[in-house]
């Protein structure tokens, strides 16, 4: 049985009357909200569309498969699946018994699914026909009569009522290294759900797009949470495809989006995007690198929305972002500010002592919806400090306003001749050019330097090369030492399966790159 490695040291000030958990259970509030929308269509993949009563009554009849299998409060409930009914319903059905839903990205390998389960050791594995897990011992597939016939077992319609449990496991994304398992409760995802609905103003009029993984915390939070407590219309795609999202957006009426740049990028160099096919889209919350004042302002005046920036992670989701009543300028330069009970501390990441204001340093982090820890309790004790802030490795200022503004990773510094550089400073000075779409900066090893700034670019098809770039950064006042030395043309940044540019995959180029020019 997983339990919490990390206790929150606020849990009975978030849980007193009024506090941020006093609130049910996050399954008593999704079926309460489902109840509550009757006949409307709360889901919709594909071809199918399931109203509020025929989710409360699925989520019951799945529990009652799951009990069957012996899943009850604190077991584990592994699935493989792409954005689905399937997979929402496998989520619902978990909260039900006070299980954990533990889903494993539909596009993870053998290796990766299965270090995945032997963290976890889950007692149940769902997985469609094809994907890494249909092999696994004792799978069920979904599809198979198995699987329907476990919707012919007695119903759970009972909600599960103790917010204390663990909801989740949500396996942190990478291109290397082994999985670390997040640790949720249903009170912490209840939180930030009921929170969210306010900060957004969403409504039952309102409709949301998921195409980011409901393996991950911004599809479980924008694809099953937040429009479970609304309630407002989810629409589920199994992938991305900008041509596509344009047509769902369209027909659904979609006013509300959540995700990295590179799927707005995307949808606005589709030929497809025209005022007419976006002009339901209201409001665009943007996280992740490459969140740029210039991308913001750019993408607000195409898709005539509020595109505003914001800052989570899969520890401590959204716990930054900006509100209707904030000033434009402030909300497109920075990444928010603390929402509710977040408490955010910049520190000196050797010693935790607090930096000046906006001054760079370490962003912690402790609120209401920061999860319990890890599965590993060494993952914990090396994240947590004892009471209770989590160490998130970002760099950040926070201004005397309270802005957050995120300017790099710890791990995504280069280091230059023993000068200390955020490759997202570098990153901005990039994407600020009108030639550029995106941009990542990296190390790239050198004899002399130690490292010197290699930067990946994709253009609008106006050329950028090093002597453009060489200019640009003196027009805008850079310092030479930031300015990159080699520039590499891409077609397409690679990605992580989050929508994240996978920089270690750069760095292996960079690498290749970097030796390729010392033999020649």
């Amino acid at each position: 049985m997983l339990r919490a490695t990390h206790l929150h040291t606020r849990a009975a000030e978030y849980r007193a009357p009024g506090g941020p958990w006093d609130l049910p259970s996050l399954d008593a509030l999704l079926t309460a909200a489902a109840v509550d929308a009757d006949d409307m269509v709360l889901v919709v993949d594909g071809d199918r569309t399931v109203t509020g009563t025929e989710l409360t009554e699925l989520v019951a009849r799945l529990a009652g498969g799951l009990a069957s299998l012996g899943a009850g409060h604190g077991d584990a409930v592994a699935w493989q699946l792409e954005n689905s009914l399937e997979a929402l319903l496998l989520w619902r059905a978990c909260w039900r018994l006070g299980a954990i839903g533990a889903p494993i990205h539909h596009h993870a390998g053998p290796t990766e699914a299965r270090a995945a389960l032997d963290l976890i050791a889950p007692i149940a594995v769902f997985a469609r026909a094809g994907s890494a897990l249909v092999e696994w011992r004792g799978a069920v597939e979904v599809g198979s009569t198995t699987w329907e016939a476990l919707f012919a077992t007695p119903a759970r319609d009972v909600c599960w009522t103790d917010g204390s449990a663990l909801g989740a496991v949500l396996f942190t994304s990478g291109s290397t290294g082994r999985p670390k398992g997040v640790l949720h409760t249903q009170e912490t995802l209840a939180a930030k759900a009921v929170q969210m609905r306010t900060v957004h103003g969403l409504g039952p009029d309102d409709a949301v797009l998921m195409p980011a993984p409901l393996a991950h915390v911004s599809g479980l939070l924008n694809g099953v949470t937040l429009p479970g407590v609304v309630p407002m219309r989810a629409v589920l795609m199994a992938r991305w495809d900008a041509p596509h999202a344009l047509e769902l957006i369209a027909r659904w009426k979609v006013s509300f989006m959540v995700g990295p740049p590179t799927f707005f990028v995307a949808l606005l160099d589709s030929p497809a995007c025209t005022p007419d096919a976006v002009r339901s889209l209201r409001l665009v919350s943007s996280g992740g690198a490459g969140v740029s004042e210039a991308f913001v302002e750019d993408a607000s005046t195409r898709l005539d929305a509020v595109v505003k920036r914001t800052y989570g992670s899969t520890e401590a989701p959204t716990v930054a972002t900006s509100c209707p009543t904030d000033p434009t300028p402030a909300t497109r330069r920075h990444d928010g500010r603390a929402l509710g009970a977040v408490e955010l501390h910049v520190a000196d990441p050797a010693t935790g002592v607090a930096c000046a204001a906006s001054a760079p340093g370490e962003l912690w982090v402790r609120g209401p919806e920061v999860c319990c820890g890890y599965v590993d309790a060494a993952d914990s004790a090396a994240a947590f400090t004892d009471d209770g802030w989590f160490r998130t490795g970002d760099l950040a200022t926070v201004d005397a306003s309270g802005w957050l503004t995120i300017v790099g990773r710890i791990k995504d510094v280069i280091i230059r001749g023993g000068e200390n550089i955020s490759a997202t400073e570098v990153e901005a000075h990039l994407q600020a050019h009108p030639a550029v779409r995106e941009a990542v900066a990296i190390g790239e090893p050198h004899p002399r330097l130690g490292e010197r700034i290699c930067a990946y670019v994709v253009t609008n098809g106006e050329p950028f090369d090093i002597e453009t770039c060489r200019a640009h950064f003196t027009a805008r006042g850079v310092a030479r030492f930031k300015t990159p030395e080699r520039i590499v043309v891409v077609g397409a940044l690679p990605l992580l399966p989050t929508g994240k540019p996978d920089r270690s995959a750069l760095r292996t180029h960079a690498v290749r790159g970097a030796e390729t020019e010392e033999r020649s």
